[in-house]
């Protein structure tokens, strides 16, 4: 089943809403206007609209409730409890801009839209991961495991559920265990491995790709997963002629103490109680051109924050794709890996 069965325009007509919801053979449609969440119409407000009127010829916006439920994407965790709350056996999950990302049903499933993300991911899984000793000192950072799976699965797992298939994963640091873990489970995509005989860094281990890749590209750190529509990212990317597009989080930082500016001659200039500092943050995963690969220089050490200030300096396109603070998970340092893994296990 897929979501797009239980989308109706509100400019349909009652008949054809019937039609539709004997075919999805559940209780309720979830009405769109130019693509957006709108409304909600069930087969009771259909029969109590003909019990009432008699009218058969009306349109669907003349008989949905547009004040319907539903839940934004971060609070999916809360579905049953909300569904058994309101007596409602599917729920909409939406993003911010209205649009419906999945549809949970009371059985647990979850249906989602069908995913043409087509797009190979290269993700940076050969560093030594000094943040995480010791961890690090067993197992390599991908390795990690976040519940019952490495970090490195989690994030092929997202992006395969978009419809990624081509996975392409720089290695260096204990990258014989990787290569092992890979090649013995069971998994429904393919994975390259790109040998690094020196460090790199996130950008130079690019150079090794010289040849494989000649599409639009995900790249991505080894330690993060974000939680968003990446087929909405890759349409920004592509739709704003970009060369690069970084995923930025925003950042919330109080800082607790209270904070004094002094001017030049020594006074006391301010000050701010406690204040709160918001900012956008480099997430480390990024929608890249090919174009990058192929200029850039082989077997030299750089970051990829590097290539975009030189690309920036040249004069090309580099944008920024926004995303809320709770949209990213950072297991860089072992208190972020803890709340990654605390968030995980609530989530799953």
């Amino acid at each position: 089943m897929e979501v797009i069965e239980f989308l109706i325009d509100e400019e349909s007509t009652m008949l054809e809403a019937m039609q539709q919801l004997d075919k999805v053979a559940k209780k309720v449609l979830f009405v769109t206007r130019d693509g957006h969440f709108v409304a909600a119409i069930t087969d009771g407000d259909i029969r109590r609209w003909i019990l009432k009127k008699g009218n058969l010829d009306a349109k669907v916006r003349e008989i949905a409730n547009y004040n319907p439920k539903y839940l934004l994407e971060e609070e999916k965790t809360k579905a049953k409890e909300f569904m058994k709350k309101h007596s409602i056996e599917a729920l909409p999950i939406l993003d911010k801009e209205s649009n419906i990302l999945s549809v949970v049903l009371w059985n647990d499933e979850e249906v989602e839209p069908h995913r043409t993300l087509e797009v190979p991911v290269v993700i940076m899984a050969g560093g030594l991961g000094t943040r995480l000793y010791p961890y690090t000192k067993i197992l390599p950072k991908p390795l990690i495991p976040i519940g019952e799976i490495p970090i490195v699965e989690h994030i092929i797992n997202r992006f395969n559920r978009h419809g990624s298939d081509q996975f392409y994963l720089v290695v260096n640091h204990k990258k014989n265990m990787i290569k092992a873990y890979f090649n013995e489970i069971e998994k429904a995509y393919k994975v390259d491995y790109v040998d690094e005989d020196k460090p790199l860094g996130t950008g130079g281990g690019l150079s090794l790709l010289k040849g494989k890749i000649n599409s639009t590209f995900i790249l991505s750190n080894c330690d993060i997963l974000i939680e968003e529509d990446y087929e909405k990212i890759y349409n920004y990317h592509k739709k704003e002629n970009n060369l690069i597009t970084m995923v930025c989080s925003l950042k919330n930082i109080k800082i607790p103490y209270g904070v004094i500016e002094i001017s030049e001659t020594g006074k006391i200039e301010s000050m701010k109680e406690k204040p709160e500092l918001s900012f956008f943050t480099n997430t480390g995963m990024y929608i890249v051109e090919p174009k990058i690969i192929e200029e850039l220089e082989e077997d030299k050490p750089i970051g990829f924050p590097d290539i975009i200030e030189q690309y920036k300096a040249k004069g090309e396109k580099i944008g920024i794709y926004p995303i809320s603070e709770n949209s990213w998970m950072d297991m860089g340092q072992i208190d972020e890996m803890e709340e990654m893994r605390r968030r995980l296990e609530r989530d799953e």
